[in-house]
């Protein structure tokens, strides 16, 4: 049975959006503390094909016979983390090969997160010039620990967080003004059509004429709306790249491009989905569309729901 490439993305995080939990570039994480230790989080797995509920060994089983599994994510979840915790060790109990792509980690960051992988460098070392976000040692470094002890390989999948803000400002075209060195940190190919995920992208940031440097009028909104779309279409190209490479020695988005270039292979992909109540859940058919399987956690009640 060939290995299982894994990768932990973002369900579709517009690049405007500071990403809860991730630290403005340069920033780095403190020594860690923390240890493998997950709490179980209440849940519930919804198989999109067959509309019905199935348990989660059934979904863990399905994805290591899998090639490639993606996991969408809400960055700033911690149930939703345990969980990615759960189904990386539900996979490692059916498979010895298993490849884990990470959309925290930015590529030029791969040398040094080999050489920590390897034990040729510290946490510390990889903690200072890694660029973690902040959440990284309560809801990443499971990951990466359960990774490093069973010998797997990480991969650092995303764009440098400084040339997809190149983008934002200066349009693809802004790419032709690299180095050679610096502009394989991005995709090769890049294929940015004004699609539905563009359509589904806009609709998320709403008008942008008000916004930015180039804000005045409908068109000048377009021209940054444009810009910013080209942005994130660089990142999942990116990353999908990145998991097409590992794979080689339907969904939009990243995992959209990495199935196109990785050719004939089953594809999984899981989105989890926070919800206060796992007992009211009634899948509706957009929701059917965004996965095969919706991975339902309890999300932590609010502070002022708390108070009532």
């Amino acid at each position: 049975m060939p290995w299982l490439a894994l990768a932990l993305l973002a369900v579709a995080t517009p690049l405007a959006a500071q990403v809860p939990g991730s630290p403005p570039p340069g920033s780095a994480v403190s020594p860690p503390t923390a240890i493998l230790n997950p709490a179980y989080t209440p849940h519930r797995v919804y198989d999109t094909k067959k509309k019905r509920f199935i348990d989660f060994e059934t979904l863990a089983s399905r994805l290591a016979a899998a090639d490639l599994v993606f996991v969408g994510e809400q960055h700033d979840d911690p149930g939703t983390h345990r969980m990615e915790l759960a189904i990386l060790e539900g996979v490692a109990r059916r498979r010895d090969s298993v490849t884990v792509a990470l959309e925290m980690f930015e590529r030029d960051v791969q040398p040094l997160l080999d050489r920590y992988l390897a034990g040729n460098a510290t946490e510390a070392e990889l903690l200072q010039g890694a660029r973690p976000w902040k959440n990284y040692l309560t809801d990443y470094r499971p990951l990466v620990e359960l990774a490093r002890a069973r010998g797997w390989p990480v991969v650092a999948s995303n764009t440098p967080r400084p040339l997809a803000s190149l983008v934002s400002r200066a349009g693809l075209a802004g790419l032709d003004t690299l180095a050679v060195a610096t502009r394989l940190n991005v995709a090769a190919r890049l294929d940015c059509p004004e699609d539905d995920y563009y359509k589904e992208f806009a609709a998320v940031m709403g008008d942008m004429s008000a916004h930015g440097p180039a804000a005045g009028s409908p068109a000048d909104g377009h021209a940054l709306l444009t810009r910013m779309y080209q942005a994130q279409c660089v990142k999942d190209e990116t990353m999908g790249e990145s998991v097409a490479r590992a794979w080689r020695p339907g969904r939009l988005g990243t995992a959209e491009r990495a199935r196109k270039r990785a050719g004939k292979v089953a594809m999984l992909v899981v989105t989890a989905v926070p919800v206060p109540n796992l007992d009211a859940l009634a899948p509706s058919k957009q929701d059917r569309k965004r996965a095969d399987y919706l991975l339902y956690v309890l999300a932590p009640a609010r502070a002022d729901s708390a108070r009532r």
